[in-house]
């Protein structure tokens, strides 16, 4: 088992053990505060997946700004 996992292990029955002194309205605050951490969590590994397969993607280049605009409008 790695480190990390023993760690978590370890942590997890840390948390057990103090939720067991926690009234039910503080352990329905920490399960919000939970979902939401792991949330932003779940949201940024999605941007940075995205941000890597967009840095890998060509990069489209112009000579003028309205050599842009006229790509861009001829799409639309």
């Amino acid at each position: 088992m790695s480190e990390t996992m023993i760690a978590n292990t370890q942590d997890i029955e840390r948390i057990n053990e103090m939720l067991k002194e926690l009234s039910p309205e503080t352990i329905a605050s920490i399960v919000a505060f939970i979902a939401y951490q792991a949330d932003r969590e779940r949201r940024h590994k999605i941007f940075v997946e995205e941000t890597l397969a967009a840095e890998q993607e060509p990069m489209l280049t112009f000579n003028s700004a309205q050599e842009a605009f006229d790509a861009i409008f001829s799409e639309v």
